[in-house]
């Protein structure tokens, strides 16, 4: 009879992981949650999570639509996954510089729509390289600190320890010979 419990005991627990190993798939049937934002420049980024808040596990179809000043329309534009981490997209550089209101959506099993108005600006050049600026040498009749070659205090320092050496063996002999 041990036996019989032990298996039907083995069978539950099979069933139970089962069960459990499916839960995770089951909870996320849902919708989607997409934060839409600018990247800085000409693009658009996408953060998708499921509508209960944990990261999205696989790649999903995002597509792109995005209305721009004087009714300039780009899309639909289909998304790839970006390299910042499971659930980011992007766009790369395809809107001009201005105001749009992109709007992005997700197909069915995981239906998800978010819009947002987004402000793309040109490509910015980089600051002009500040002019070189050419050493100043020290006025006549004062002493550069850093203009030393490095020598500064190593010669007192050695001279100093010098003198305590000298101190510390000749004490003892003066000493001896007064006795």
């Amino acid at each position: 009879m041990t036996r019989t419990w032990q298996a039907v005991a083995a069978a539950l627990v099979g069933l139970a992981l089962a069960f459990l190993s499916t839960a995770p798939a089951a909870a996320h049937t849902g919708k989607l949650k997409l934060t839409v934002a600018g990247d800085g420049a000409d693009g658009v980024t996408v953060q998708a999570v499921y509508a209960d808040g944990h990261r999205l596990d696989k790649v999903v179809r995002l597509t792109l639509t995005a209305t721009g000043p004087d009714g300039r329309r780009v899309g639909p534009v289909q998304l790839e996954p970006a390299a910042e981490g499971q659930g980011f997209y992007a766009s790369g550089p395809i809107l001009s510089p201005g105001r749009w209101q992109v709007t992005v959506s997700a197909p069915a099993p995981h239906r998800g729509e978010a819009s947002a108005e987004v402000e793309a600006r040109g490509a910015q050049s980089p600051p002009p390289a500040p002019a070189p600026v050419a050493p100043v040498a020290p006025a006549a009749g004062t002493r550069d600190p850093a203009g030393d070659g490095g020598t500064g205090w190593w010669p007192l320092a050695l001279a100093g320890l010098g003198l305590a050496v000298l101190a510390a063996v000749a004490v003892p002999l003066v000493r001896r010979r007064r006795a």
